[in-house]
């Protein structure tokens, strides 16, 4: 398709768009009376409509029934999670069984290292330079926790230099220098500052031919780009809810642990009475025994109030379906792309589009560099309507969701960005 910098030809492509009804899903803070131009999907989802429904429902449950509502809410409070299994195994493409919800991101993948981190002569954990911090924390602590140096364990794939993304070849390479020493690899499925997408098939096989276990956090990836865990052999996996799939700010997380575990009682994991068998929870037996499953990772009983806000919106992601979503994702980020391309083309800018060109590198994510002095420029994005996201050192995020975002978004905001270039 040949893409038109005008507002008439923006309209027309809302008019065409599938997914357009689901705008009006979405609340939507107000600059002068209108809609923001929302570009921090990435960071926090807005919040669905339907979202306040199933938060009243649990607290009406829980003034009628108190404690009954574990067992007599129309979505008694005792098996809420369950609800989760085909949705999210759809989203990442994994069997119900292999993914369940609890705890935040960086906890669960704390809780998972327990089990697929256990360090002898294979000792070396691989990671994406300049991953997101919280990683980087968790990998430093659980190292120290270890006894062991992370100047040696933590072995960090670079850019090359003058590139602002990581060539597949240098990671593969890199698993296989490391070889017999490598104990994890560990990586985000999209890395959150360029909006790189990795080839994880790639990066599972290659670890596991080295002999080691393959994890992936999915922060910037569940519900943003077609996943296919099980099938690619992934070990573990976990991400956050409040980005792409809208669950509101520092809620659920989620994990995937693949099939191939679920037999192996004897895999260390840190265990806790919501993870112990389900007819037998209530026994209040002396010795642990797992769930089968991912459930088997759970350790407290559920967070229902939190789990409500999720699950409002895995129900929409099940009603859109991941395909669909896909495909409005491309064709407005390559929209965006191309209003970024036109503005160059109109006005003195200094900026570049770090994220891949490739739409198979990308997902809902571009983010722009900009040369100079940046910083003036978010500032004035964000008093014109327009909220993005800034990460130091001078890069703006701009991720086009595809449920709330329109094509209009897009144009409007080209023609902001000009004015606040050009000053």
């Amino acid at each position: 398709m040949t893409f038109q910098n005008s507002r008439e030809f923006a309209q027309q492509l809302d008019a065409q768009d599938e997914l357009r009804a689901y705008r009006n899903e979405f609340i939507f803070p107000k600059h002068n009376g209108k809609n923001v131009i929302y570009f921090t999907g990435n960071s926090l989802g807005l919040q669905p409509k339907r979202t306040q429904k199933y938060v009243d429902d649990v607290m009406n449950d829980w003034a009628n029934l108190a404690v009954e509502g574990h067992f007599y809410a129309e979505k008694p409070w005792w098996d809420y999670h369950e609800r989760f299994a085909n949705p999210l195994s759809k989203i990442l493409g994994a069997k119900p069984s292999e993914v369940s919800v609890m705890n935040t991101l960086t906890v669960n993948l704390h809780l998972l290292m327990v089990s697929f981190y256990k360090p002898t002569t294979r000792y070396k954990i691989i990671c994406e330079e300049k991953a997101f911090p919280s990683d980087q924390y968790m990998f430093q602590s659980q190292v120290q926790f270890h006894g062991l140096d992370k100047e040696d364990t933590i072995v960090e794939i670079k850019r090359r230099e003058g590139e602002h993304n990581i060539r597949l070849e240098d990671i593969i390479s890199k698993i296989e220098e490391v070889g017999d020493e490598l104990a994890l690899v560990l990586i985000g499925g999209v890395n959150y500052y360029t909006g790189q997408v990795f080839d994880m098939k790639a990066i599972t096989e290659a670890g596991h031919k080295a002999g080691a276990k393959v994890g992936f956090d999915l922060a910037h990836a569940a519900g943003n780009i077609k996943l296919e865990l099980h099938d690619w052999n992934v070990d573990f996996a976990a991400w956050c809810s409040y980005k792409y799939m809208n669950s509101g700010p520092g809620n659920a997380s989620g994990i995937f642990v693949h099939e191939k575990f679920h037999n192996d009682k004897d895999l260390v994991r840190f265990a806790g009475w919501w993870g112990h068998n389900k007819e037998r929870r209530f026994k209040m037996e002396p010795d642990f025994d797992p769930v089968h499953g991912a459930d088997g990772w759970q350790i407290s009983n559920l967070p229902i109030l939190s789990l409500a806000p999720y699950l409002a919106s895995v129900e929409m992601f099940a009603e859109v379906g991941m395909e669909n979503l896909i495909a409005k994702r491309d064709k407005i980020t390559s929209y965006l792309e191309f209003i970024l391309h036109e503005i160059d083309k109109e006005v003195d800018s200094t900026f570049e589009i770090i994220t891949p060109t490739n739409p198979t590198e990308r997902a809902s994510q571009l983010s722009v560099f900009l040369h100079g002095e940046g910083r003036s420029l978010f500032d004035y994005l964000m008093k014109n309507g327009v909220i993005t996201d800034w990460r130091e050192p001078n890069v703006i995020r701009l991720a086009p969701v595809p449920l709330y975002c329109s094509y209009e978004d897009m144009y409007e905001f080209g023609q902001i960005l000009k004015k606040g270039i050009v000053g």
